[in-house]
């Protein structure tokens, strides 16, 4: 008899810390899940082949199927991307307000988006998961995030290369690129894209730009690695 009654006490422990690791595992998948106002995020992955998206389309579903995999599909998620000839990537996110995954109102319109009044930074633009991108300082830094934009937010223009700065005086800027977009996101060549710093520190023309820091070596994973990012890109819902 005690034998049995050991048996039975035993597998009530068991069944015990199976229903507690449970409940735990499916508190860990609730509070992963991001507040329901979300219409904001990064990337938490890229394509994987740099700026090759799959063209805005391709960007789109990405932004999208991100959004769908964390309960927050069906919102028109749209990638802050501009295009050649005249697509902007102001004009194709909505008019806001828009929220991080934790319910952090970012910005309340287009207006506030591109002002010095936008919330966003690497506490707040966080990942459809609701993490932190790694930003400067971090092991890898990939505070780069493609916007192939300016500042405000508008289609940013080829300008010849400047000449490295280790350059003997005199040098000559190099050829301007073809454009700035990655031949609208459908390559991982040799051309380059404007990018963003989403911690707003750094280096370039304008460190603290969530949108137009600098532009990218190349259009390459291994280039957008090398200078600080991993081909990672803005999302907003537009319902």
């Amino acid at each position: 008899m005690n034998r049995i009654m050991k048996r039975v006490a035993l597998a009530s422990i068991a069944a015990g810390a199976i229903g507690v690791a449970a409940a735990a595992g499916l508190a860990a998948a609730q509070s992963s899940k991001p507040d329901p106002k979300m219409s904001f995020f990064i990337t938490s992955v890229g394509s994987g082949k740099g700026g090759d998206l799959g063209g805005l389309a391709g960007a789109d579903a990405h932004c999208e199927s991100l959004a769908k995999a964390v309960g927050a599909g069906g919102k028109g998620w749209k990638a802050y991307l501009s295009a050649t000839p005249s697509t902007n990537a102001r004009d194709r996110i909505g008019k806001g307000p828009w929220f991080n995954a934790k319910g952090v109102q970012v910005a309340s319109s287009i207006d506030d988006l591109h002002s010095a009044n936008n919330k966003l930074s690497k506490e707040n633009s966080l990942t459809e998961k609701g993490t932190v991108v790694n930003g400067r300082g971090d092991t890898p830094n990939t505070h780069d995030i493609m916007t192939g934009s300016t500042s405000d937010g508008r289609l940013a223009r080829p300008m010849p290369v400047p000449p490295p700065a280790n350059a003997p005086a005199g040098t000559a800027p190099g050829p301007a690129p073809q454009n700035m977009t990655c031949n609208n996101w459908t390559s991982s060549g040799p051309n380059m894209t404007a990018v963003g710093h989403h911690d707003r520190q750094g280096g370039g023309a304008d460190a603290t730009s969530w949108n137009a820091a600098h532009n990218s070596r190349s259009c390459s994973q291994p280039d957008l690695v090398a200078t600080g990012g991993n081909g990672l890109y803005y999302c907003f819902a537009t319902k």
